[in-house]
């Protein structure tokens, strides 16, 4: 072998790769971040994310906390402890909790805004909501109507329009469970 292409392991440098700092920093902020908007979630949803005990612990600790500079430290723990851990099973059921979260604010205001359109037209309004929801009770409905129209006029407690409330959500939530097994139905053909 000739002289030129001797290998020579002595020659050989190694730089260690520090981390880039300013990226570290980035990252711990967003756990930082993520570590606040679990502490706010319900007990239930918490539950749902299977986070390990010591942060579980900390975040039912730091969910009753003043918003006062030992709370900040709690999260900065949570962050960190979420730093050591697999973060990626976590955000997909917190994205889920949320798309429920926005589903349920969405439902809520199609229901609001039929019971009120239902107090205000009466009968009117009742038949515009019995032509999209043919399997609505209208006796009931037209019960409940006219009760918290009298209601409002006496100026009482709004008993009969949070009956209606309800009887309405529990309408659309069947309605919308129809709505999922048809479209399960779709993608098992």
């Amino acid at each position: 072998m000739s002289e030129e292409y001797e290998y020579d392991d002595e020659a050989e440098e190694y730089y260690a790769i520090r981390p880039n700092k300013t990226q570290i920093k980035k990252d711990m902020a967003a756990l930082f971040v993520l570590s606040e908007e679990i502490a706010e979630l319900s007990q239930g949803q918490i539950a749902t994310l299977e986070l390990p005990e010591v942060i579980g612990k900390a975040i039912a600790e730091v969910s009753g906390m003043p918003h006062k500079s030992a709370r900040k430290r709690l999260l900065k723990f949570i962050a960190g402890q979420l730093n050591k851990i697999d973060m990626e099973p976590i955000l997909e059921k917190l994205a889920r909790i949320k798309n429920k979260s926005a589903h349920a604010v969405r439902e809520h205001h199609i229901v609001e805004r039929w019971r009120d359109r239902l107090i205000g037209e009466g009968n009117d309004g009742l038949a515009a909501l019995l032509e999209e929801q043919p399997q609505a009770d209208r006796q009931l409905l037209r019960q409940l109507i006219r009760n918290a129209q009298k209601e409002a006029e006496a100026g009482k407690p709004p008993k009969s329009s949070r009956l209606l409330y309800r009887r309405l959500k529990e309408l659309f939530q069947v309605e919308g469970e129809l709505d999922g097994d048809e479209a399960g139905d779709e993608q098992n053909d």
